[in-house]
């Protein structure tokens, strides 16, 4: 039996203009004052856990997030492209409310199968799941018996914690995903086991409370 390998996956904090509900996707977005007192929250919560190494997706909000937790270990953020969120194509930048004005008779089938329905231009749950799944299987494999961070986004994070629990990525969207919360999954001879879901350190706030898909707000 191998050593286990722990992840604390986080997704990063609130992002400025979060409250316009707007869809970010791959759009670089810095973190909101409130998004930077989250981060420092968070770091501050596992800052007594033996974590080796702190990876994050190259956006902005990513590497913002992450880079508190690796600053109290004295080392660097390590940035990994296919941990992205899901590009949304045409409806980057956009407001649900914009989108459904523009698109209504799209918007409404994307809402009923946002699971098996690509957004526009962009990708479906299923390329995320295509980029980021082998991308957290390499670092597990070069962190055996280790422990890391890795602070990615609300629809990443939901691949991962869903493959992790074994859920079909029609149902991946029951799992909240706040800004700065955090999971532990310990990864061991293939399997998995998620310890903790969705924590929250003190002082951090979560994602808007009307969040009922992947992105009826824009997740991001």
């Amino acid at each position: 039996m191998t050593a286990s390998t722990w992840i604390y996956l986080a997704r990063h904090g609130e992002v400025l203009h979060a409250g316009e509900g707007r869809f970010f996707g791959h759009t670089d977005v810095s973190l909101s004052p409130a998004g930077l007192v989250q981060v420092d929250a968070l770091a501050e919560r596992l800052r007594g856990e033996p974590i080796d190494a702190v990876y994050a997706s190259d956006l902005l909000r990513a590497r913002q997030s992450a880079a508190p937790l690796a600053e109290a270990r004295g080392t660097s953020v390590v940035p990994v492209p296919p941990l992205r969120e899901i590009a949304m194509g045409r409806w980057e930048g956009l407001t649900f409310a914009e989108i459904r004005a523009r698109e209504p008779e799209l918007c409404d089938r994307w809402l009923a199968q946002p699971f098996a329905i690509p957004f526009p231009g962009g990708e479906g749950l299923g390329d995320v799941q295509a980029r980021a799944l082998p991308a957290i299987r390499a670092l597990v494999e070069r962190h055996a018996g280790g422990r890391i961070a890795v602070v990615a986004h609300g629809g990443t994070n939901r691949v991962i914690l869903g493959e992790a629990l074994g859920l079909p990525l029609a149902n991946i969207l029951r799992l909240a995903q706040d800004y700065a919360g955090w999971s532990l999954i310990e990864y061991r001879d293939g399997a998995a086991v998620v310890h903790s879901l969705n924590q929250r350190a003190a002082g951090s706030s979560g994602a808007p409370p009307v969040e009922s898909t992947l992105s009826r707000r824009g997740d991001s």
